[in-house]
């Protein structure tokens, strides 16, 4: 079992970078309109301006990542974790004193979003206590309540902002993490069964999630709200049939369709660009999905493949959420097209996570026995 060390995986990063360029152009075209509202028809570059901005700061991030050992990040998991939570408190404090928004983001002179950053020092967090444990895997006081206790904490705060949206996300990482990690299957079965009363419970606390399934499941009963963004997002999809109808020509953009620019850009990408250019979209964040995989089984360590496995079951769940959501396959989320859609936060986090993935790849293991 041999170790080698290698330059980072460049098809890796060259998908992501395309699939950031592509953002951008789609970013300049869907937000033309609401650039100019903005400024008063000064530009309208607003966005992309703005967007532009934040992805030299993720490629600083990225640089800084794919730059540091990934054991450094195993070392600091804990604390970088429990300050992330501190930092998902803070807008609570903030708000009142107009420094943040929503009780969601903090204003940095742009608005940050701590749920984002919470995504991956979960997974440092979650990899570091996987990989300690070891053999105490199968000890329940040891490696299952910790986890579940974690979870907890994250199902509170994201609950707290009313942010489901990422805390799916988060819990599906989770599920990928410990489902590689060689924990019991029954301890994940017990932890799925916890989660179904945990959503359960969310929705009993809050009577308008049950109102947003309700919507989802019969869209024509509300004419505004959810049922307006589904439907107008199916319009757009049908609208661009197999070619699109070009770039830059979406109606639907044109505020009828909330968020266009942020989490329902990809139904303007179909609208514009046609279904059979927009899958397209889907056949780079599969192949990125599948270099992600590739480097998880070759890491050297437990903890690099846990790490590898969440960030890469990170991305491709929240881009199949998106997507779902665009064709009302499941309920609004409102969490963004990774790499794609406009946001500062996003961009930022992920290009950081993507260089800690390179980062691993540098210390691919050959000759190995694999067990999956």
């Amino acid at each position: 079992m041999n170790k080698h060390r290698k330059h980072s995986d460049y098809l890796l990063s060259l998908a992501v970078f395309a699939l950031i360029a592509f953002g951008l152009i789609m970013i300049y075209s869907v937000s033309k309109y609401y650039s100019l509202e903005v400024t008063d028809g000064a530009t309208d570059k607003y966005y992309l301006k703005h967007q532009f901005y934040m992805i030299c700061i993720g490629l600083v991030a990225w640089i800084a990542t794919q730059s540091i050992d990934y054991h450094f990040w195993q070392k600091n998991a804990s604390w970088m974790f429990f300050a992330t939570i501190g930092l998902i408190l803070l807008p609570v404090v903030l708000t009142p004193l107009g420094l943040a928004h929503e009780y969601r983001w903090i204003s940095l002179g742009f608005n940050f979003q701590p749920a984002e950053l919470a995504k991956l020092t979960f997974i440092f967090y979650l990899a570091g206590l996987f990989s300690k444990q070891g053999e105490n895997l199968k000890n329940i006081a040891k490696s299952f309540y910790p986890f579940l206790i974690a979870i907890g904490i994250i199902a509170v705060l994201m609950a707290l902002q009313k942010d489901l949206g990422t805390l799916a996300v988060i819990i599906l990482i989770s599920a990928g993490m410990f489902l590689v990690s060689g924990a019991p299957f029954i301890q994940l079965i017990a932890s799925l069964g916890i989660g179904t009363f945990g959503v359960w419970l969310l929705i009993k606390i809050e009577p308008y999630r049950m109102q947003r399934i309700l919507t989802f499941l019969n869209p024509d009963a509300s004419s505004t709200g959810a049922g307006y963004h589904i439907k107008n997002a199916l319009i757009a999809i049908g609208s661009g049939g197999l070619w699109g109808l070009g770039f830059g020509q979406s109606k639907q953009k044109y505020l009828y369709l909330p968020e266009a620019h942020t989490d329902s850009i990809f139904a303007i990408i179909c609208e514009e660009l046609g279904a059979l250019r927009s899958a397209l979209v889907i056949v780079v964040f599969c192949f990125i999905a599948y270099r992600g995989l590739r480097i998880a089984r070759n890491a050297p360590d437990i903890f690099g493949r846990l790490v590898a496995i969440g960030v890469t079951v990170w991305i491709f769940s929240q881009m199949a959420i998106n997507i779902a959501a665009m064709f009302a396959i499941v309920p609004l989320t409102g969490i963004p097209l990774p790499f794609i859609s406009y946001g500062g936060t996003s961009i930022i986090i992920l290009l950081a996570a993507v260089g800690v993935l390179t980062n691993i790849s540098k210390y691919q293991m050959t000759n190995q026995n694999k067990k999956w």
